[in-house]
């Protein structure tokens, strides 16, 4: 997501934190550069030209540019700046879905994901805020689309609305909302059909489903990929049917992200979700000071947390912790850490939510190191018996040799992963004897800041805040952010 004009914008700001000292003419011709990336990342120009003055206007006084460090300065008033345009005039809140039963209205063209969107929302809702949801599909036009809604609803322990072939729209619609008011729901999501292009009938026929519901609100599904179209589309359906918010869809894409930083700005609109993927969860919340942290290469610490919350269970996380209090660390403890890894969207996934490990890709893909690493140093864990994973110092070199042979791999890769497996073992003893888990936790949130709970994730949702775009010092391998971690790098190079 936005990783090209990420990269842009890290080359403009590279530049400008290097200098000593700023002039006017330096912001001005930095600043040239950030309207011409904005402009190639498919943001409208009106935005792009407004945004520039906005940032201008704040960057080239004298308090900016004589300041100790200017180069900071501008990229903390432009990291500012983006998250106004991204929040937009007042933040819209929670989904309003107070009052059961609540109608929610998807609506949307032809192939935005309109259907998968409302399984993954539907699955959000139901596994995070604890709410009984009720899909209705209302897309008689399509083939198998009701059909669609109801298996993924089965995927996703999810209820559906029973199909009934022949009615309208408008039937079904009123029998999804007895059957919610019945069945004791708290929300009830109808899913619209949609059409290639916006026409009257569509138009109508989603503004008849909104009278009879009232919905609570109105949420447009639209394509990132195209661009500066979906804005179009975003202001079409508005004006003729009322949005009270919008969903992006494909935005883990090659597309260049424009249309999110255009849509709030010209429809006025809020981006309440990103879709991020084709799985059920791989759906986000949008938040701008987290997603503009993203663009300017300052990672998503909270997105990192809420990921590891959802895959990692409170009490394996509990045992865990006592164990590498202890010093121990063994090969099935790494083996839970690569899948975690996996789980948590492997290492790309997790280095572009890191703050300044974004431009570490390079360095990464020069070493060789991509997910497939991790999945060999599973297999080479799989290949060992229990003793061996319990207790890694049996690992002779007539077991190394079976246990290399058996997940298909050379010998020196499994050396690798023991030498990985001996550093952080080490790593674990030291940070369990001096604290150094608790300081660097200190250190991440303030001075005299108490040790979060692990397993309460309103306050590591805290604690994330936080450290928000800081990395702690000293932490063992990550020197900085600009090394590989401790025992990666070499391991798994490209032959």
């Amino acid at each position: 997501m936005f990783e090209n004009l990420s990269e842009r914008l890290g080359g403009v700001f590279d530049k400008l934190t290097k200098q000593g000292a700023l002039s006017e003419d330096d912001v001005k011709t930095a600043l040239r550069e950030v309207r011409v990336a904005l402009l190639e990342a498919d943001v409208s120009l009106p935005v792009a030209r407004d945004f520039i003055k906005a940032v201008e206007k704040k960057a080239t006084g004298a308090a900016v540019t004589k300041s100790i460090q200017p180069g900071q300065q501008v990229v903390k008033i432009v990291h500012d700046e983006l998250q106004h345009v991204l929040t937009g005039s007042e933040d819209p809140g929670a989904l309003k879905i107070d009052s059961p039963p609540a109608p929610i209205l998807m609506v949307g063209l032809q192939g935005s994901g309109k259907t998968t969107t409302t399984a993954k929302l539907a699955k959000r809702l139901k596994e995070r805020e604890g709410k009984r949801v009720l899909m209705a599909s209302l897309d008689t036009n399509r083939p198998a689309a009701m059909e669609q809604l109801a298996i993924l609803g089965n995927q996703i322990g999810v209820d559906t609305l029973p199909i009934v072939k022949g009615e309208t729209p408008v039937q079904i619609a009123k029998r999804a909302k007895t059957q919610a008011s019945l069945g004791g729901y708290d929300v009830y999501m109808l899913d619209t059909a949609g059409r290639l292009h916006i026409d009257a009938e569509l138009i109508a026929q989603a503004a008849e489903v909104r009278d009879i519901t009232n919905p609570r609100e109105t949420l447009l599904v639209v394509d990132g990929l195209t661009g500066q179209d979906a804005v179009n589309v975003a202001q079409e359906f508005d004006d003729k049917i009322g949005v009270t918010g919008v969903v992006l869809t494909r935005m883990d894409g090659d597309g260049r992200g424009g249309a999110a930083l255009s849509m709030r700005a010209i429809t006025g609109k809020p981006i309440r979700f990103v879709g991020v993927g084709e799985k059920m969860d791989a759906i986000e919340t949008f938040e701008p000071s987290r997603i503009a942290g993203r663009i300017l290469g300052m990672g998503d610490i909270v997105a990192l947390v809420e990921k590891a919350q959802d895959t990692i269970e409170a009490e394996q996380a509990e045992r865990m912790m006592k164990r590498f209090q202890k010093g121990r660390f063994n090969m099935n403890d790494l083996k839970l850490q690569l899948e975690q890894m996996i789980k948590m969207g492997g290492m790309e996934g997790m280095m572009g939510m890191l703050p300044g490990m974004g431009k570490m890709q390079k360095q990464m893909d020069a070493a060789g190191m991509d997910d497939k690493v991790l999945t060999r140093q599973i297999a080479l864990i799989n290949s060992m018996t229990k003793k061996e994973r319990a207790n890694p110092d049996l690992l002779a070199a007539s077991r190394k040799k079976r246990i290399a042979a058996g997940a298909g791999l050379q010998v020196s890769e499994l050396n690798k992963l023991v030498k990985q497996q001996r550093q952080m073992g080490d790593m674990m003893k030291k940070m369990g004897k001096g604290g150094m888990l608790k300081q660097a936790m200190k250190q991440m949130m303030g001075k005299g800041s108490a040790m979060p709970d692990m397993n309460d994730p309103a306050a590591m949702a805290e604690a994330a805040k936080a450290m928000q775009g800081k990395m702690p010092a000293g932490m063992p391998g990550l020197g900085g952010g600009m090394g590989l971690p401790a025992g990666l790098s070499g391991f798994g190079k490209k032959k």
